[in-house]
């Protein structure tokens, strides 16, 4: 039973320990440091995930990939693409299972392609985790994602103490070891980063909102990427930190019906003036020609 208190308690914890965390999607308030510690299980205390909003990431910290190659996490931003990235560990037994569960099937309802359009980097914040179990993980989450010419744009990584500390330090994600079980606890979401490496949106829970991820990705392209409707929805829309989201903005979309309104209401009054110019050049010539033949 403790335990299970435990796991329900970390599927809400993207934003109740920490002092100006956000609110969890499903909290109606934020909670300050002293309310959180009275509700949260002690061996929560200090865990979850402070936003650390356009915060550089750590682009030189070395890990291996899924296929034990030593690489840097700046070699995923070479192709100068925005970069979901999703902290896990490979040997947990439940919450990390269902936050790439969630992702994979969000990206399945994307039409944008890993490896074309940006980069989905899982690591592994466990220094026990190995390139061998990274692998078989990926294995499995391209079975299920089944799109064709994109494995190359899914990494699992993983990396030595020190690494994964500077990157989840820079994420702002803090978890706690718990050496009686060998397992972590930790909070729910992933994260998104521009091309240049900075921190520009993230995404609570273990299900996402396709049309969330969608947007979160035009727009840390600087718009590099998508159509214009996506602009449109932008333009229409507006990510909240609070809730990790994207949200309608009333005030926008008024603006953009009146611009609409405009744009259609000018078109029909140019038609209708042209009509009504030619009718008159016409009725004009006609006069003209019967005083003529008069």
């Amino acid at each position: 039973m403790k335990r299970a208190v435990i796991w329900v308690a970390l599927a809400a914890l993207p934003a109740m320990a920490q002092p100006g965390q956000p609110a969890p999607p499903l909290a109606s308030r934020s909670l300050t440091s002293s309310q959180a510690a009275t509700q949260l299980p002690p061996g929560l205390a200090g865990v979850g995930i402070q936003q650390r909003l356009d915060s550089q990431l750590p682009l030189e910290a070395k890990f291996r990939d899924e296929y034990g190659r030593e690489v840097t996490l700046g070699k995923y931003f070479e192709g100068r693409k925005p970069v979901l990235l999703a902290p896990v560990y490979y040997r947990c037994p439940m919450l990390c299972t269902q936050i790439m569960s969630g992702l994979e099937g969000a990206l399945r309802a994307v039409s944008l392609d890993p490896g074309k359009e940006f980069e989905v980097v899982a690591f592994s914040f466990d220094p026990k985790d190995v390139p061998e179990t990274a692998l078989a993980k990926k294995e499995m989450y391209m079975k299920r994602y089944r799109r064709a010419n994109t494995q190359n744009g899914w990494h699992f990584l993983t990396g030595d103490e020190a690494s994964i500390k500077a990157l989840t330090d820079a994420l702002g994600y803090h978890v706690k070891y718990d050496p009686k079980t060998d397992q972590f606890a930790h909070a729910s979401g992933v994260m998104i980063a521009t091309p240049q490496g900075r921190l520009s949106k993230y995404f609570y829970g273990v299900e996402y909102s396709p049309r969330d991820i969608r947007l979160g990705l035009v727009e840390a392209s600087e718009n590099r990427i998508g159509n214009p409707v996506d602009a449109l929805l932008l333009y229409c829309f507006h990510y909240d930190p609070a809730t990790g989201k994207y949200g309608a903005v009333a005030m926008n979309m008024v603006r953009f019906g009146g611009a609409a309104f405009t744009l259609i209401g000018g078109t029909f009054l140019l038609i209708m003036f042209r009509r009504d110019f030619r009718r008159d050049r016409k009725s004009v010539a006609e006069a003209g020609r019967d005083v003529r033949n008069g």
